[in-house]
């Protein structure tokens, strides 16, 4: 399940996520011989897919971007399912302040906001110290109070 929610919070995207989630297994089935110990199997595996969710992230967004081009604050098919009860304007205005991350800053906060990764288990997923996860955290939420001074009241 963890591998599917490593997916999901890479995607959005519940068809994505499941194509990404058996991408990863069938990739970690091939490379176990080169399964190392150096990390938990868990934190390999779940490496792997998100690896896998990343890649298919931007071959998405390359497909998307070329064939539709995005009105602003418009967003493809699932990027704002983690904000589908706020206000229409509210999700807007997370999409937005996502879109303005840079990517480093935006996966780690997505995964650290899915609640089912340690830091340590982010850092080795997207290969950063976990000092550095920690600070692309923080910053990261400043989000949140960018969307509070917005007048969206308390989000987090």
């Amino acid at each position: 399940m963890g591998v599917y929610r490593a997916a999901r919070a890479a995607l959005g995207s519940h068809a994505e996520a499941e194509d990404a989630a058996q991408d990863a297994f069938v990739l970690a089935w091939r490379r176990l011989d080169s399964f190392r110990a150096d990390a938990s199997f868990r934190t390999w595996l779940l490496t792997i897919a998100w690896h896998q969710a990343i890649n298919r992230r931007r071959s998405l967004l390359r497909w998307w971007t070329r064939t539709m081009p995005l009105e602003e604050g418009e967003a493809p098919a699932g990027a704002a399912a983690p904000c589908a009860t706020a206000s229409r304007e509210l999700r807007r205005d997370i999409v937005i302040a996502i879109r303005a991350l840079s990517p480093k800053l935006r996966d780690a906060l997505l995964l650290a906001q899915s609640g089912d990764y340690t830091y340590a288990e982010i850092g080795t997923m997207v290969h950063a110290p976990l000092g550095t996860i920690k600070w692309r955290i923080a910053e990261a939420r400043r989000l949140v109070q960018r969307l509070q001074e917005l007048g969206h009241g308390q989000l987090g």
